[in-house]
């Protein structure tokens, strides 16, 4: 146990610690720095997603290896997030931590999402739109636009229960690799951390609120409004945007980082 606990990793208690530290830097982050990491978060989600859908394009690979696969290259995003630095809206759901410790305000904590959240979206949904002017969803003779459309369609589609609590199951998942990563102590330690908690939530399905900002933008610019029915925006924020933001926010910041808090944190300033 002293090797894992040791010197090659933080332990728990200790990156509860660290999360908090980190939480209060995050909260206090000037207005245009912050706006300016919140929108490359949102483009490094979506370069994991633009790779996802690469993938899963492939018809010749079997169910499991295209999810698996394809939640494996998704990683990329959170990598980039975690190693080259970003603010990601549902990572940062660990400042809850540092806010019920009484270190950051209320005032604080919801300036950082709710600009984080929304330069998430400026960043995904630019990228779709570079994406698609690109001519990309023109690879393997159409059929990486072909599941671009496909997975926005199948988004939208989610009845209001069934999107929130993939939202959550996503987000607990998320918010684990991001305490994962914190645990280590060099960039290595980092990106292997992120693979298999983020490779699990795509490869089953979970929804992510910053990664459909992509995802749903993109299949829309490219069905040019001759896509499904259920493909339009409206459905985009009222079926999906919306019940996964919540769920996300009650499987990262509910049902992570209260349970750390009331597990390493609670109680000890007295």
């Amino acid at each position: 146990m002293s090797e894992i606990f040791g010197a090659e990793a933080y332990t728990p208690k200790e990156v509860a610690a660290r999360i908090e530290t980190v939480g209060v830097t995050k909260a206090n982050l000037p207005l245009i720095p912050l706006a300016a990491l919140g929108v490359l978060a949102g483009g490094f989600i979506g370069l994991g997603a633009l790779f996802y859908t690469l993938v899963v394009s492939d018809s010749s690979l079997s169910f499991a290896v295209q999810r698996v696969l394809g939640g494996t290259v998704f990683s990329l995003g959170l990598i980039l997030v975690v190693v080259a630095g970003a603010e990601l809206f549902t990572g940062n759901n660990l400042m809850v931590m540092a806010w019920v410790d009484r270190q950051i305000s209320t005032k604080l904590i919801v300036r950082n999402l709710g600009l984080v959240y929304i330069t998430n979206f400026f960043g995904a949904a630019g990228l779709a739109l570079l994406v698609a002017l690109s001519g990309q969803a023109t690879m393997n003779g159409g059929a990486v636009g072909a599941t671009a459309i496909a997975i926005a369609t199948g988004k939208c589609s989610l009845g209001f229960g069934e999107a929130f609590f993939r939202g959550v199951l996503c987000n607990v998942l998320v918010c684990l690799a991001v305490w994962l990563a914190m645990a280590g102590k060099s960039v290595t330690d980092r990106i292997v951390a992120v693979i298999f908690p983020i490779t699990a939530f795509v490869a089953a399905g979970f929804e992510h609120c910053v990664a459909n900002m992509y995802f749903v933008p993109l299949g829309l610019i490219l069905a040019e409004g001759n896509g499904p029915a259920e493909l339009s925006w409206s459905a985009f924020a009222i079926h999906n945007l919306l019940p996964v933001t919540l769920g996300n926010l009650v499987g990262g910041a509910g049902m992570v980082g209260m349970v750390y808090w009331v597990i390493y944190c609670r109680g000890k300033s007295g």
